[in-house]
């Protein structure tokens, strides 16, 4: 089945396949912009890193052979300037908040990548990657910068469909004397007192954000590799700039040739700013919701489109979770089917690598059992592979658990844990997912809200709604007690 995806490049959907086509073996080279460790992650990162992760798995499922690389953005202004607020090293903060970053990603079932390398591992590489741009013509020294000169490379803007005036106007650029022109970016900077530099052929100094990604890339993957991929807001200048420096250097027409690109996420319709108060580390909301929730919640919407966060989402998700625990726990399949053995077997394949280690982590083989989709859910991998659409994919996955309600059967009670588990999602046995505190923490004032609803309807004989309010609480493990006194209510 081929796997068709939408090209940023191109704003077309294309049929995917390797560059070093091999058929089924691969390999597949795909790099995915990771986080700069200055704080705890956002809900914003944690969106890109949850859909590219669906995309890993679906790429394991059908290729034996999968180069995955997401890099760790460890020096940055940003971080320094939270090392002068701590008073401490700025390689504390990092390492701090790259442990905290992978613990988030591990809470949320996300596959540790083959190679997680850290931009401060890579200076020397950095280094010779601007030197060769300086030799072809398409960077200058100034001040002890080093900067790319935008005009030198007749394609700047390409991937970003953005006019010079366009790029120009929407740079937020630092308007300094010694660029050539506004729009040229900075591949090399000064480091002066305590900030952190390194010494190099133009001065003591630290790498621009930009040519971080274009060196990591290309000493795993190559000049020339198969998928870049990141939020949307990364286009540009991130992007951009990476493909202008990556192509100036080795003179390769293209950096990668599919560009992917997930969309903005809303809070209840506004973007999310810490001004507005409706700014969410993932932290905090593993601390309220369980992790699989937030997860769902996050693949509820097609990638590409805006995902506009709101608490009804999340119930919804909630809802969609006990449904599926309560069909997987109906029959004693799980615990023959998932014994230690098995279970050891999985957590090998999900292993995760020590974030304190830099060597290549394991390269994730997805569940040995997962030729049972090809079986018995073509429709679900079929959504997946038209560009990844989760919500059809969540839909087939729904209707098989339908079919399951009405004629259970082994096949389709595992087809519907593997698929499951396409989503990164089903990880804990059904008796863990509702005897978890996670699960157990119920919104009091909404369940309050919908009995007194409920009482209503019945007062108006709309007992049909009556009804549905008593099955949505039961989908979020809230069973109601009708009594004399009243309705009481209790966890399941």
């Amino acid at each position: 089945m081929n796997i068709i995806l939408y090209n940023s490049l191109s704003r077309q959907k294309e049929v995917f396949s390797p560059l070093d086509d091999a058929g089924a073996a691969g390999p597949v080279r795909m790099y995915v912009c990771g986080p700069t460790v200055y704080d705890f992650a956002h809900l914003g990162n944690a969106r890109a890193m949850v859909v590219f992760d669906v995309l890993f798995r679906l790429l394991r499922h059908s290729y034996e052979k999968v180069i995955y690389v997401r890099n760790i953005t460890d020096i940055d202004d940003k971080i320094y300037a939270a090392s002068v607020e701590k008073k401490c090293h700025f390689s504390e903060i990092a390492k701090k908040f790259e442990i905290e970053f992978v613990t988030d990603m591990n809470m949320l079932n996300v596959c540790s990548p083959t190679y997680r390398p850290r931009a401060t591992e890579f200076i020397p590489q950095m280094i010779s990657m601007i030197s060769t741009l300086i030799d072809k013509g398409f960077a200058y020294e100034a001040q002890g910068h080093v900067l790319y000169e935008v005009d030198k490379y007749p394609e700047y803007g390409k991937l970003s469909k953005k006019s010079p005036e366009e790029l120009l106007a929407g740079a937020r650029v630092e308007i300094a004397t010694y660029k050539k022109s506004p729009g040229d970016f900075v591949l090399w900077k000064p480091s002066t007192g305590h900030i952190p530099g390194w010494e190099s052929p133009w001065g003591y100094g630290r790498p621009g954000w930009h040519i971080e990604c274009s060196a990591m890339s290309a000493h795993y993957l190559g000049e020339y590799f198969d998928i870049h991929a990141g939020g949307i807001d990364l286009i540009f200048p991130h992007h951009e700039n990476e493909r202008a420096q990556s192509c100036g250097a080795s003179g390769q027409p293209e950096m990668a040739r599919f560009w992917l690109h997930n969309g903005h996420l809303m809070i209840n319709g506004q973007k999310m700013s810490k001004s507005l108060g409706n700014f969410f580390t993932v932290r905090e909301l593993l601390g309220k919701h369980p992790a699989e929730v937030v997860r769902l919640t996050l693949i509820s919407t097609h990638y590409r489109q805006p995902l506009d966060w709101t608490y009804q989402l999340t119930i919804m998700a909630q809802q969609q979770l006990n449904k599926w625990y309560r069909i997987l726990g109906k029959k004693d399949i799980y615990n023959d089917l998932f014994d230690d053995a098995h279970a050891s077997a999985l957590d090998e394949d999900f292993a995760k690598t020590d974030v304190l280690e830099s060597a290549p982590g394991e390269d994730p083989v997805f569940a040995k059992n997962m030729d049972k989709i090809n079986e018995l859910s073509q429709d679900f991998l079929s959504a997946l592979c038209d560009d990844l659409n989760t919500p059809l994919a969540i839909q087939h996955l729904n209707k098989m658990v339908q079919a399951y309600d009405q004629l259970p059967t082994d096949d389709l009670y595992i087809s519907i844990f593997y698929c499951g588990r396409m989503l990164g999602i089903l990880y804990n046995s059904p008796a863990s997912w509702f005897q978890s505190d996670s699960i157990a923490a119920v919104d009091v004032e909404l369940i309050n809200q919908k009995i007194e609803d409920r009482k209503k309807a019945k007062q108006n004989k709309d007992y049909e709604r009556a009804d549905d309010i008593r099955r949505e609480l039961l989908e979020l493990g809230v069973i109601l007690e009708d009594t004399e006194e009243g309705t009481s209510w209790r966890k399941q």
